[in-house]
């Protein structure tokens, strides 16, 4: 049979309702051609047995930061995509801080051209804004690029784009989808250089005081203004990684047809109890929050003000994370957990495994234009997960694939791990195997503005 050609027989399939049906899929070059009943089948080519299995759209993770180029030592392209493969992520959007970052067509192609020669899973990439607005002409026309991605906070170097006149002029120019960073970099240049002061002894640090640094007003000064330039210019615009339920209420009042916004796993089952558990391990951009933030983002979720999930992959090496506080770097890996913990959350009864695939797979394709993705119906492309809904396992450091090798998460007992992932209708991880062959396909993007 040719590549691409392959029969998913016995498992419970996810319909677009959200229902579950005991079909088989055939997939032919790529594609999903049919759904069928359970019958004899005359199909003599490649067969995935999912018996006892739930399929599900492959995941699209539409935030990580898998630091390919230039800082390879926490994480490359490889590595990452084979991470994805083993939590079920069968396509991602990448961000613009790298070295060199993401700020010409000729950095974006060299990201694109380095992708298809080693992503095990379909890619995307951002486009990022310049603080300084030098690259204000390149994001009229950003090329096949997901969107322009803004730090109104966190940036570094030449991405660093808390000037307010500058996150206008960026607004203003162009029409692209804007994913922003919402914290204020002026507040947060304040709040780091009172708090490190009170404390100047690293010992006597309190451990959630980066949550303290990068407060909720911080955040909510952002995402305000952010929302003011986009009804100002009509302007898509995404606000990643929601923290706060502040700025969850005040978006249930504010959000137009023109904005999104997603939420991490890490801000809906983690809040700032959990530095003195797993120290900086926790430390994240924007940060844990309180108990009460997680339970209002889990509403706002539920209640599709909070539009999808992204996990906002950003590993760091152990050495690095275990320098003191504020050496030690934000970020924290998660394509590889991110689906067990959701389906989780559906076994515990929080929410159904139509909504975790909503958030993780339909809704992500829709927000960016991703063509093909999202369900899995005749047509559509044959990127798909096989999860066992039945028994649960750890998550264990030694298991991961992840090059920075350890999780926030180590030691929870999740469910709905992924038994197998599918990319284009190729079996590119089944049961602890990887196909080093397995490639993915430069996302395509449709007008959705």
């Amino acid at each position: 049979m040719a590549e691409g050609n392959l029969l998913v027989r016995g498992g419970n399939v996810l319909q677009a309702d959200g229902s579950l049906r005991l079909v088989d899929l055939e997939i032919q070059a790529g594609l999903i051609k049919a759904c069928h009943e359970i019958s004899p089948s005359s199909w003599d080519g490649l067969v995935l047995e999912a018996h006892g299995l739930t399929v599900m759209p492959g995941v699209i993770d539409p935030q990580v930061h898998f630091r390919d180029p230039g800082l390879t030592h926490k994480e490359d392209l490889i590595s990452a995509s084979r991470a994805c493969l083993r939590g079920g992520v069968t396509a991602f959007l990448e961000m613009p801080n790298t070295i060199p970052p993401t700020i010409s067509a000729e950095a974006l192609e060299a990201k694109l051209a380095r992708a298809a020669a080693v992503s095990r899973v379909n890619y995307g990439f951002f486009f990022g804004a310049c603080g300084d607005c030098s690259n204000l002409e390149a994001l009229k026309d950003p090329g096949n690029a997901c969107g322009i991605k803004m730090f109104m906070g966190s940036g570094k170097g030449c991405l660093d784009c808390g000037d307010i006149d500058g996150q206008e002029r960026i607004f203003a120019t162009g029409n692209a989808l804007i994913a922003v960073h919402a914290e204020d970099q002026e507040r947060l240049l304040q709040r780091r250089e009172t708090l490190l002061k009170q404390y100047p002894n690293p010992a006597e640090r309190p451990p959630d005081l980066h949550s303290q640094v990068h407060d909720p007003e911080a955040a909510m000064l952002a995402t305000k203004r952010a929302v003011e330039f986009s009804n100002r210019y009509k302007r898509r615009l995404h606000v990643l990684h929601l923290t706060t339920g502040a700025e969850a209420e005040w978006l249930r009042h504010h959000k137009t047809a023109l904005i999104s916004t997603e939420v991490t796993p890490q801000h809906l089952l983690l809040d700032s109890n959990a530095y003195a558990l797993i120290g900086s391990h926790a430390q994240m951009n924007p940060p844990l929050r309180t108990s009460a933030d997680r339970e209002l983002l889990w509403q706002a979720l539920l209640d599709g003000v909070i539009d999808c999930i992204a996990t906002d992959h950003a590993p760091h090496t152990l050495e690095e994370k275990a320098k003191p506080y504020p050496h030690s770097p934000s970020g924290m890996p998660g394509v590889e957990t991110a689906l067990p913990l959701m389906l989780t959350q559906v076994a515990l009864g929080r929410c159904s495994i139509g909504q975790v695939s909503n958030w993780m797979s339909k809704k992500p394709a829709e927000l960016y234009g991703i063509k093909g993705k999202g369900v899995l119906e005749p047509g559509w492309d044959a990127d798909l997960v096989l999860v066992d809904m039945e028994h649960s396992r750890p998550v264990l450091r030694e298991e991961l694939v992840s090059r920075c090798g350890w999780s926030p998460f180590e030691g929870w007992e999740l469910i709905g791990w992924p038994v197998a992932t599918v990319v284009a209708g190729v079996v590119g991880y089944e049961r602890g195997q990887f196909n080093e062959a397995c490639r993915g396909n430069e996302l395509q993007y449709d007008k959705i503005i």
